[in-house]
């Protein structure tokens, strides 16, 4: 169904006649959507768009989707808020001409009032309050009135009027779809909003566009749409988006791939990809639809070699997850350099982000940096084993909120809720033999849920007895006490004992929750001799901890990891 894209300026829409149907709300825009629009053509300043033609630059409208009728007029399905304002203030601004001087403006017939295209016609700068439609469109009339009155006297209503009618633009979405009520719905509960990948896919499978006497483009078009299908279903899979991106939320995905092509985005333009693809296709032949199209294929299979090839996915993962790097700049040093090279490269980009980082000072406090650090300890402890062919979750890492944990419970974070459950927790894990057992075991069994400071002083007393295998001058802040744990599994228990923590991790991990390799491996004991002492996190543990996680970094800390 080739429905036609293109846009329009103010000026070429006096030629047609607008159907308002039933379906649509009345008009209901206010002072403040007025005066926006208002400001924002005045403004707005045309400049040339190169020095080889007079083509300028334009403000672009919001779109206005539009079906044709059998009596020639346009049923507005989307936009007749800002259609109806448009006529407003080009009403106003013809109202400077005598009447044979004026423009031949378009018409508005609503289907629900059949009186407004006679009240459009005859617009006075008073409220009118005959029904609810009426009041704000004379409302609306009213608030562009006061604008351009309160305008000084240097202000020039002719550049206005200029650039209202000739560097405004809307788009013009011509559907050729049947039913406008299932357009209108679809458009209105957000399932085919009308964003930029929306807009640029009808340019590339629009043959309107293109030299129509071609008849291999109708097959082209077709190839076209499937591996836009394809390229969007594959940017649905979360481990695929989220390896590239953030934790953006976007409905058509494909998007994300236009807004790297665009070289001239505008940050204050919704619009900004939409505009520069329609310039590109401005040509009209079936060269630029391919080598557009191309392109996008380009980015495409190259996010899609990253994602495939284990060591690339888990750096570049990396780098985007720490916001180090322009993916724009990624691809395009990626398209000049041999894969050696660009490994390389990668290589020296998270060398970059530890040259000012010495592990052996940092803090809890230090977030920013601590995650860093431990998000490459883990992703690299998982790179090292060959055989291993598991893959880090940043789709998980970035959706799941992931928190800097400690180890083992430190007694200046005392739980402010839940004490006797807290409690209930430590003692299952307390022994039976010493009297310094019996006495704590003993205290938890009398402990009245009363006093806080009898609370306070017992637990200081137990995570004392589970940290007495630990050196008490080392800082129980730093990073050799320190793990990644999504919040979920933090928050299910707080700054429990070690050994309660210790269940927890692998009660979830047996449960299928990931946890990161160098978390699990210091709740199962991956860094103790043998015997380990299970209920405790010794000494030694956590030495053989932070030594080898200064290993694994090693080859990227420089001077910073000794």
């Amino acid at each position: 169904m080739n429905n036609i894209l293109e846009l329009k300026t103010v000026n070429e829409l006096q030629e047609y006649n607008f159907y308002i149907p039933s379906y649509q709300r009345g008009y209901r825009w206010t002072t403040k959507e007025v005066l926006e629009l208002l400001n924002d053509i005045s403004n707005f300043t045309p400049r040339l768009v190169n020095d080889n033609t007079e083509e300028r630059t334009w403000y672009c409208l919001q779109p206005i989707v539009i079906k044709e009728r059998e009596d020639s007029k346009y049923e507005v399905i989307d936009g007749q808020q800002r259609l109806t304002t448009i006529y407003l203030i080009l009403h106003y601004l013809n109202q400077d001409f005598v009447e044979n001087r004026r423009d031949q403006l378009f018409s508005l017939d609503y289907q629900t009032r059949d009186s407004s295209k006679d009240f459009l016609l005859n617009l006075q700068e008073d409220t009118n309050e005959k029904n609810i439609d009426f009041y704000y469109i004379s409302n609306a009339y009213k608030t562009i009135s006061n604008w351009f009155n309160n305008k000084s006297i240097n202000f020039d209503k002719g550049n206005f009027r200029s650039k209202f009618k000739f560097n405004s633009k809307v788009i013009w979405y011509l559907s050729k779809e049947s039913d406008s009520i299932s357009i209108f719905t679809r458009i209105n509960i957000g399932k085919i909003p009308l964003t930029n990948s929306e807009l640029i896919k009808a340019l590339f499978l629009n043959s309107s566009n293109f030299n129509k006497e071609d008849n291999k483009l109708r097959l082209r078009q077709l190839e076209i749409a499937t591996e836009w299908d394809n390229i969007e279903n594959s940017l649905q899979n979360n481990k695929f988006w989220y390896f590239l991106n953030q934790n953006q939320i976007s409905t058509n995905r494909i998007e994300f791939i236009f807004n790297l092509m665009n070289d001239e985005p505008d940050d204050e333009d919704n619009y900004s990809t939409f505009r520069f693809f329609s310039k590109k296709f401005s040509s009209g032949n079936n060269l630029t639809l391919d080598n557009n199209w191309q392109e996008v294929k380009r980015y495409f299979q190259r996010f899609s070699e990253w994602f495939n090839e284990r060591e690339l996915y888990h750096k570049i993962g990396f780098l985007i997850s720490i916001d180090a790097v322009n993916i724009k700049k990624l691809y395009q040093e990626s398209d000049k350099a041999t894969k050696s090279e660009f490994k390389m490269y990668l290589d020296e980009l998270i060398k970059y982000q530890f040259r000012s980082i010495d592990l052996a000072e940092l803090q809890y406090s230090d977030t920013k940096e601590v995650r860093k650090v431990l998000l490459l300890y883990n992703i690299l402890t998982m790179l090292s084993t060959t055989k291993d062919n598991s893959y880090f979750p940043f789709d998980l890492y970035k959706n799941e909120k992931w928190d800097i944990e400690h180890i083992t419970s430190i007694k200046d974070k005392i739980p402010e809720h839940n004490k006797g459950q807290w409690l209930s927790d430590a003692i299952t894990f307390i022994g039976k033999e010493s009297d310094e057992e019996k006495s704590l075991r003993e205290r938890i069994n009398l402990w009245d849920d009363d006093n806080d400071d009898e609370f306070r002083k017992l637990f200081e007393d137990i995570v004392a007895y589970f940290n007495s295998s630990l050196n008490v001058d080392d800082d129980i802040n730093s990073l050799s006490n320190l793990t990644l744990l999504d919040s979920s599994t933090n928050r299910s228990y707080k700054n429990a004992v070690f050994p309660f923590k210790r269940r927890i991790i692998i009660d979830r991990d047996r449960k299928g929750i990931f946890i990161p390799i160098c978390t699990k491996n210091v709740f199962l004991k991956y860094f103790s001799d043998y015997p380990p002492k299970i209920s405790f996190w010794s000494q030694e543990d956590r030495e053989n901890y932070e030594n080898d996680l200064f290993k694994v970094l090693n080859s990227y800390l420089g001077n910073n990891g000794n």
